[in-house]
């Protein structure tokens, strides 16, 4: 029934393909990149798009072809694993507050309003001027950051599960407050965290380029789609093809997993209809 909701909506299968195309993309990175993106060649410094260099070089004279599918690997493995962070914090909190409710339940919820009425972008820009940036920096930070709206879906449907017949069955034979909540109630409460972790993925990705084109995410030589827009940036003027293509591959990244996660909402909520 979810295949046949989800293939109804052309436009989320159309985000579907391009998703598992970038996945490919940067499995197939070390087959699919014409050059190592590593190579420096000053002889071929700021060269226009054309049939050695299909989207040109950048100011040390590697191919930015070549960067962009190696960036592909680093802005997935950032955006999911900043997300299974995100998501496995969300899914225990909210389920431990939803579960148990009263005091636990205010002291989580108050964690969450505070953490909600902090700019998650400065905040990041605080930690890793501290710390120092790196990729699994990155990564942490950002899945420490970004598990409230998580919590809350998954709380909101403890609080309507928890009465169903089915827990309280599981109740009156005994079943621990583990299994009832790991066992019977979770299985059932992670329809909106699927299409929440898909939707984050894209919101981790937007935030890693934004972070890597200010100096404070993926630092050079690794390639990442923001650090190219940050090479790009003195040199607007005379390479604007580093500026549009890892402009561009983020967008479509992005609108692709947004696509995709509404899609995947519709197909699943069967109050709505495509």
């Amino acid at each position: 029934m979810f295949w046949k909701r989800f293939k109804k909506n052309k436009l989320a299968v159309i985000g579907g393909i391009l998703v598992f195309g970038l996945f490919a993309v940067a499995i197939f990175a070390p087959l699919l990149a014409p050059y190592d993106p590593d190579i420096i060649n000053m002889e071929q410094v700021l060269q226009s798009p054309g049939a050695a260099h299909i989207l040109g070089t950048d100011d040390l004279g590697r191919d930015v072809l070549s960067r962009m599918i190696y960036g592909t690997r680093i802005s997935l493995s950032i955006g999911f694993i900043a997300i299974a962070i995100a998501t496995i914090i969300g899914v225990i909190l909210g389920s431990i507050s939803g579960y148990y409710g009263r005091l636990i339940d205010s002291l989580i919820m108050r964690l969450v309003d505070i953490m909600l009425s902090v700019p998650t972008f400065f905040l990041l820009l605080t930690v890793l001027a501290i710390v120092g940036p790196s990729i699994w920096i990155v990564m942490f930070v950002i899945g420490l950051t970004g598990w409230m709206s998580i919590a809350r879906l998954v709380r909101a449907e403890f609080l309507t599960l928890k009465e169903r017949e089915f827990v309280q069955a599981a109740r009156s034979i005994g079943a621990s407050d583990a299994r009832i909540i790991f066992r019977h109630i979770l299985p059932n409460a992670l329809t909106p965290v699927y299409v929440s972790f898909i939707l984050g993925v894209a919101g981790a990705i937007l935030m890693e380029s934004g972070l890597s084109f200010l100096g404070f995410g993926v630092q050079p030589p690794t390639p990442s789609w923001g650090n190219i827009l940050t090479a790009g940036r003195e040199y607007m003027e005379v390479a604007w093809w580093l500026i549009l293509f890892p402009g561009i591959a983020i967008f479509i990244t992005c609108l692709s997993y947004y696509i995709l996660g509404e899609g995947i909402r519709q197909a699943l909520d069967p109050k709505l209809k495509i």
